[in-house]
């Protein structure tokens, strides 16, 4: 069975060219994913486009979000990456999650959003403490808009404290993060066949 994945990267940069240590990371997913032939089709640098602030889906004239949401909604796994600001998910990642509160008013003939019976794991970079903080501020968020969170589904690399080493500087993948992403994907790419197998019957 056909399954495919896309990745956000919910960096506060637009894209100039430079490596980007949340691309490494999903790089890293991407390679993980195609031993469960699973493609990542696209990665969606979210900086690039305007996404305007709200809760809807459509906020009107100038905004992106409604071509990325129907680009995210079409496939089976997404993958929400980001780097850690001060400790926390970055304000990107924050307005994209805010515009996906419109998925509760959003629902079917059977009470289910339409991100219903899709994978959601995080791909998280950062230099300082805060990755388990910042995974918790996703996975909730995400469950609370009707994706599905498998088991080890965060995937992460953080540096020293105070440090200046970022994930796309070192020389190769620690042997951690390379085992967890292989968990990641495995888990994901399972659970993703199972739900487009046989969705949630919905409450009504």
């Amino acid at each position: 069975m056909s399954v495919k994945a896309i990745a956000i990267n919910c960096s506060l940069k637009k894209s100039s060219g430079e490596p980007s240590s949340t691309d490494a990371m999903i790089a890293l997913l991407r390679e993980k994913f195609s031993n469960h032939d699973v493609e990542i089709t696209e990665t969606l640098r979210i900086a690039d486009y305007n996404v305007l602030p709200g809760v809807t889906s459509d906020e009107g004239d100038g905004d992106d979000w409604p071509e990325l949401r129907t680009k995210i909604l079409a496939h089976d796994i997404l993958i929400f990456g980001g780097p850690i600001w001060m400790g926390q998910i970055g304000s990107i990642a924050k307005r994209v999650l805010e515009r996906m509160d419109a998925f509760l008013g959003e629902t079917d003939d059977k009470g289910r959003m339409p991100s219903s019976g899709k994978i959601a794991v995080a791909a998280i970079v950062g230099n300082e403490d805060g990755a388990h903080w910042s995974s918790a501020q996703l996975f909730q968020s995400l469950n609370d808009t009707g994706w599905t969170i498998p088991a080890a589904a965060a995937c992460y690399w953080v540096g020293e404290a105070m440090g200046s080493i970022d994930f796309k500087d070192l020389d190769e993948t620690p042997d951690k993060t390379d085992v967890t992403a292989a968990t990641v994907a495995a888990n994901a790419a399972h659970l993703a066949r199972l739900l487009k197998n046989e969705p949630y019957p919905g409450t009504s």
